[in-house]
């Protein structure tokens, strides 16, 4: 019984001492391996302390990624081979994206800049007097809200008593344009380098180069300095002063193109001047004297005072002194006034632009017929007849399903043959303008307010273009718009390329690939022949616009 015992209290002590043993073993395991996680912690953590880009860096890389770089790659393979299957991987990747069809023209402006748009081409030629240059996402990009707040004038003041609630006298934060507004003694001194200074005791010195013009971006433009000084012999003296307040702006950039005319120059004028009733100069860089004097109605509505060319004072030594004066002009949307974005100074909108013209031309009609109070009645309809591209090819047989329909038709060109006042005033003696998309359609201003704009939209996704250029405005203007759109086999691209063909059969990727295939031969290469019986509703829908 003891050897038993001892036996088995032996092998008890045995089994107990390798329990032990392998315990100690799993604590040191354990303890290692706690270690190496602790110091794989901090190693990571220093990491990312030191370089706080560390991680976001490679979302915002994939954020840019996302629009694969075979999208162009593809498109060039179809143009240059025909390649069948790189046409349907393109088509692949384009749909695989939600938002395929409205931000074709976004991802073209994200690689080409609108300078290089607006260069000279091929294609400036045969376009003639229309835009030829893609703004449309221009326009998207530039019609965020400056978080600027304005004094009465809109800007900068040299008033001692609020001096903390100064506002910066140029904001630069605008995507098409740059503004200045100095209010106190403001000194324009012109020539070459024209500059205009505000003297401001409390203000410190600053100075800016700024484009007057509403497409800061062009290449050609003048800059002026702008500047703010303490003292008053830090600036010119004065060899004239006038106790009204002027605005320094530029005619040059893409003035004498009809639609950036008002575009670019006459809604941003009256947005920047309407505000003084009349009583401000007109300081002008590349002062266009022809130009001006086309436009001499409006410009005498806008200023009772003399232009003055801005360039030429240097040469006479004279120093101009303002009360006010602002420096650039510009607006936040195409062919249009945002009363909630644009600082109009009296929330002046699109239709007072247009009343605004009525009576700068002593246009008689604000209204169109009406055919419910007059009986027996024909509505005048305008159809523009356009000589170069997107000719409208089957232009009798449009005019007399419109007579058939019960208008009084008269088929016009649409830049004028006589003067441009009276053509203003044929402009306004009708009740609908039909024209296929171009520049002629800007004299859809002259019309009364609540007649009909019909614009025909060539084929190649050219929709989006169409409602900015001309759309969007009509509307602003209390116009009733209607788009016809044309479908492929409407369109003498027709006839170049066939059905199956990426030009009639994929214009997203012809839009992806590049600007200047678009604007060859959608807007450059491009005329349509209107279906009649698909265009009859659209007529009907016209006349019923005028009940």
């Amino acid at each position: 019984m003891r050897r038993g015992e001892s036996k088995a209290a032996t092998r008890g002590a045995n089994r107990s001492s390798s329990s032990s043993s392998w315990k100690s073993r799993y604590i040191g395991y354990g303890l290692v391996l706690g270690f190496v996680l602790m110091l794989l912690y901090l190693m990571v953590k220093a990491q990312f302390s030191n370089s706080p880009n560390a991680y976001f860096g490679p979302a915002t890389t994939s954020k840019t990624e996302s629009i694969p770089a075979t999208t162009y790659q593809g498109n060039q393979a179809w143009q240059e081979d025909g390649s069948r299957e790189m046409e349907e991987r393109h088509r692949e990747e384009v749909a695989s994206t939600h938002t395929e069809r409205s931000t074709v023209q976004r991802q073209e402006k994200n690689d080409e800049s609108e300078k290089q748009r607006t260069e000279k081409n091929p294609i400036e030629e045969q376009l003639g007097n229309d835009r030829n240059s893609n703004y449309w996402e221009e326009r998207r990009q530039s019609e965020k809200k400056d978080t600027i707040e304005f004094s009465e004038f809109g800007g900068g003041t040299d008033d001692f008593n609020n001096v903390a609630n100064t506002k910066p006298i140029c904001d630069t934060s605008f995507g098409k344009y740059d503004i200045c507004v100095l209010d106190g003694d403001t000194r324009a001194q012109g020539g070459g380098a024209a500059a205009v200074t505000m003297v401001s005791p409390r203000a410190p010195p600053r100075e800016w180069k700024i484009k007057p013009y509403s497409r800061k971006y062009l290449d050609g433009l003048k800059p002026v300095t702008v500047r703010s000084v303490p003292n008053p012999e830090d600036a010119p003296p004065c060899t004239t002063r006038l106790n009204v307040p002027a605005m320094v702006i530029e005619l040059g950039g893409l003035t004498g193109n009809y639609w950036h005319d008002f575009t670019d120059v006459l809604v941003p004028l009256f947005i920047g001047a309407r505000r003084f009733g009349g009583e401000v100069q007109l300081l002008v860089v590349n002062l266009l004297p022809f130009w001006v004097d086309k436009y001499r109605r409006i410009f005498s509505q806008i200023s009772r005072h003399d232009i003055v060319d801005l360039e030429k004072d240097d040469d006479r030594g004279i120093v101009r002194c303002y009360p006010h004066v602002v420096v650039g002009y510009g607006s936040r949307k195409e062919f249009t006034i945002d009363p909630s974005l644009d600082d109009t100074g009296g929330g002046y909108t699109m239709v007072n632009f247009t009343e605004f013209l009525r009576q700068s031309y002593s246009l008689p009609r604000d209204r169109p017929i009406k055919l419910g109070t007059n009986h027996g009645a024909r509505p005048r309809m305008m159809i523009l007849e356009r000589t170069n591209s997107r000719k409208l090819m089957n232009l009798p047989e449009v005019a007399a399903a419109a007579r058939v329909a019960g208008f009084e038709v008269t088929v016009a060109g649409g830049r004028p043959t006589s003067s441009y006042d009276e053509f203003a005033r044929e402009v306004n003696s009708f009740d609908v303008m039909v024209g296929v998309h171009g520049a002629g359609l800007t004299n859809c201003v002259f019309l009364p307010t609540g007649a009909v704009l019909l614009q025909i939209v060539p084929y190649g996704r050219l929709e989006s273009i169409a409602q900015t250029d001309f759309g969007e405005p009509a509307r602003d203007m209390g116009l009733r718009y209607i788009e016809y759109d044309i479908a492929a086999d409407e369109s003498s691209l027709m006839d170049v390329f066939g059905k199956d063909h990426p030009m009639i059969k994929d214009p997203v990727a012809v839009h992806l690939s590049g600007w200047g295939n678009v604007a060859e031969w959608y807007l450059g290469k491009q005329d349509v022949r209107v279906n009649i019986e698909r265009f009859r509703p659209f007529l009907t829908q016209a006349l019923e616009h005028l009940q």
